[in-house]
């Protein structure tokens, strides 16, 4: 859950593994509601590169999971690839749902995923764009800069 306000202060709440992802969800807006509000919910999502690469995975936690690919915190092909933005995703009740269809989508043509993603989005627009603050690439830089 996001913090809360008390006598001036951030009060971490218990539970928190990944300060970055806390501070980053806090400063954004996002509510402890409308980030919390999947438990109890599984993705079957796609990643993309700038080049249009595919990744296509299955998670319980959607904003903690394209966090991981944008700041490539696991080795494998979307960091090989930089497969960071998040173009197409359905939520599922329940974790048969979400992975048999992760298998029906891993097993289609590349044609019909891309069809599949245009028909929602078209200009692949990464649909997480607003949920974190800072880029990875943004904040890199500018701790380069604080470095040098």
């Amino acid at each position: 859950m996001t913090g809360i306000w008390r006598d001036g202060a951030v009060v971490i709440p218990n539970g928190v593994r990944d300060l970055r992802l806390f501070l980053i969800t806090f400063h954004s807006g996002i509510s402890a509601y409308d980030h919390w509000m999947h438990e109890g919910s599984y993705f079957t999502y796609v990643v993309a590169s700038r080049s249009h690469t595919l990744y296509i995975g299955v998670t319980g936690d959607l904003h903690k999971r394209v966090f991981q690919h944008k700041w490539k915190e696991h080795d494998g092909f979307t960091a090989r690839y930089n497969c960071d933005r998040l173009v197409w995703f359905e939520r599922y009740q329940d974790v048969q749902g979400a992975i048999a269809r992760e298998k029906e989508l891993k097993g289609w043509r590349r044609s019909k995923k891309i069809a599949l993603i245009e028909s929602s989005n078209p200009g692949w627009i990464d649909l997480s764009r607003d949920w974190y603050e800072y880029e990875p690439a943004d904040y890199r830089r500018a701790l380069d800069r604080m470095e040098s």
